[in-house]
């Protein structure tokens, strides 16, 4: 069975946010090993410098690396990552389920991005769209396109 993690920074506290999130993770147990994991922020002023916030992205970075599993394949959610379509990622998750590194990790960054290093590590930097979207709203997309994923490689009418 597919192992699929996400890393995310920040914690969600919207409720609407938690719920959503909540459903799709209780859907994606029938179908993999999931997991999330979320990273502190690093906390920055009201306008911080950039070398503040670089600092702050290669702290959150050291955590993340070492949430990483030694084996997966690792995605990178960022804006200059790549658009995949449903297909797309679904055809990802089976390549991954036959492979003999059935693990997927899917890291978000916080407010203010990803470090490089990071994305420079990652197998696939994956774009969900050219706008922008707060962070804990693409954890809830992100999870729901897993889920797609799984339905539409089951050939499931949940994609129409």
């Amino acid at each position: 069975m597919l192992a699929v993690k996400l890393i995310c920074v920040g914690r969600m506290r919207e409720k609407f946010y938690t719920e959503a999130f909540a459903e799709y993770r209780k859907r994606l147990g029938a179908y993999c090993k999931f997991e999330c994991v979320e990273i502190a922020e690093q906390r920055l002023g009201d306008d911080p410098t950039p070398g503040e916030i670089a600092a702050a992205l290669e702290k959150e970075a050291a955590e993340i690396e070492k949430a990483i599993p030694a084996d997966a394949c690792l995605v990178a959610l960022c804006v200059e990552g790549q658009e995949k379509s449903s297909e797309e990622l679904a055809a990802l998750v089976r390549e991954r389920e036959g492979s003999g590194r059935p693990r997927l990790c899917f890291v978000i960054g916080g407010s203010c991005g990803m470090s490089e290093r990071v994305k420079a590590r990652a197998d696939l930097k994956l774009s969900m769209s050219r706008m922008t979207f707060p962070h804990h709203l693409a954890r809830v997309m992100l999870a729901e396109q897993i889920y797609r994923a799984f339905k539409i490689n089951e050939g499931s009418r949940y994609h129409k």
